[in-house]
């Protein structure tokens, strides 16, 4: 109860983005492999009746972040290509017009990119999990067929929500990315030597 107090306390706006990018599907594939490794079951609590322990949180965290990790660079190999390819396609923008509005690029991605993340690590992550526990269970084809209607139900859902998520990043980020293009003028009637009025003068 203690880790687990700890770890909601640290959870704030600055890492939740991260937390659901990388560490989630990462736990989840951590989790998928404790079903055929002892060793991982051991750092879970699976197996123990003391559990979880300080050193077991520490190893499923970092190897929570590990898995995400890769599952990003699964993601970039197989989602992102996919969604490219099926008409989502990426725009090219000029990075150095975000140099004055890096708030605002930043807010974009962790409200729009960090969940097209999630769902999407989250499928492959969840894909994983089912081809280890049929592994696990050696069941035949037609087995588990209960559990398969709710991967396919969970994987859609997964999937339209990570083109949904990726299609508005895209679509907001080259809103920023155009209005930063466009000079600022001052309105009509208004000096610009006087559009600070009201703010003191040296």
């Amino acid at each position: 109860m203690l880790l687990c107090d700890r770890t909601m306390q640290s959870v704030s706006n600055d890492n939740f983005g991260l937390l659901i990018a990388y560490v989630i599907p990462g736990f989840v594939t951590v989790w998928a492999s404790s079903i055929v490794s002892p060793q991982i079951a051991g750092w879970l609590g699976n197996t123990s009746p003391d559990a979880p322990t300080v050193s077991g949180f520490l190893y499923v965290t970092v190897a929570s972040v590990m898995a995400g990790m890769l599952i990003s660079a699964g993601r970039w190999l197989l989602v992102d290509q996919w969604h490219h390819r099926t008409g989502i396609k990426p725009p090219v923008w000029d990075f150095s017009r975000f140099h004055d509005q890096a708030g605002l690029f930043l807010t974009v991605v962790e409200h729009q990119y960090r969940y097209y993340q999630f769902y999407s690590g989250s499928l492959i992550a969840v894909l994983y999990a089912y081809a280890i526990r049929r592994y696990a269970l050696a069941v035949p084809l037609t087995g588990l067929a209960l559990e398969t209607f709710g991967l396919l139900l969970i994987v859609t859902l997964l999937y339209a929500a990570s083109r949904d998520t990726l299609r508005k990043y895209y679509t907001r980020l080259s809103q920023l990315h155009d209005a930063a293009a466009v000079p600022w003028h001052a309105p009509e009637g208004v000096n610009p030597a006087q559009s600070n009025a009201g703010s003191p003068t040296p």
